[in-house]
Order: structure tokens, then sequence, then C-alpha cells
């Protein structure tokens, strides 16, 4: 089943979320990793919010690990970060 996964990060400027998908090899409107299915990302009052949907929780379980380590990487501490999960009931996609 697929899932959402919604991350909120308090005090993380978007430039600082550039440097994070640079380091992870991932391009501006590029390619999603094996199983990733959506990401989207905006600037909040204080920090950012992510919104992921996986095509299922133990794929995002295992890109989670190495997303932890960029995140420490650059500096943010990870029990600041508040994640939300959510099954999915329907996604539709512009992707052929």
């Amino acid at each position: 089943m697929a899932i959402a996964i919604q991350i909120d990060i308090p005090g993380v400027t978007l430039e600082r979320y550039d440097e994070a998908v640079e380091i992870a090899g991932f391009l501006p409107g590029g390619l999603l990793p094996s199983g990733a299915l959506f990401h989207w990302v905006t600037k909040t009052n204080d920090g950012i919010h992510i919104v992921n949907v996986w095509k299922s929780r133990g794929e995002y379980d295992q890109f989670a690990a190495r997303q932890a380590e960029i995140i420490q990487e650059i500096g943010v501490d990870l029990a600041s970060i508040r994640v939300e999960f959510f099954e999915v009931h329907n996604y539709l996609s512009g992707i052929g």
C-alpha cells in the first residue's frame, strides 16, 4: 500500500534543503529514488515542510536511513524533525 510522509523540519532553510538534495545526488525536477512516487517541499514560517509518497513503508524506510545521514551531515538535529505517516487511498501521476 502506498504511504505519504509529511516531514516538518524547523530551523532549516530551502538553501540547506538544496544542499541535502545535492549531497544525495538528486537534481531539481529530476528523477526520484526507486520506490518513491512523488516529492515536494516548501518554506514555512519556521523551517521547511516536505511531503513524499512512496510505494510502501518498507521502501521508504530503506531510503530514510541514508536520508538521516545526509540530514545530520548538513547539521540538522534529527530530534527536531516531526514526521507523520498516512495510508494513501489513491494518488494520480502525470508521469508516463
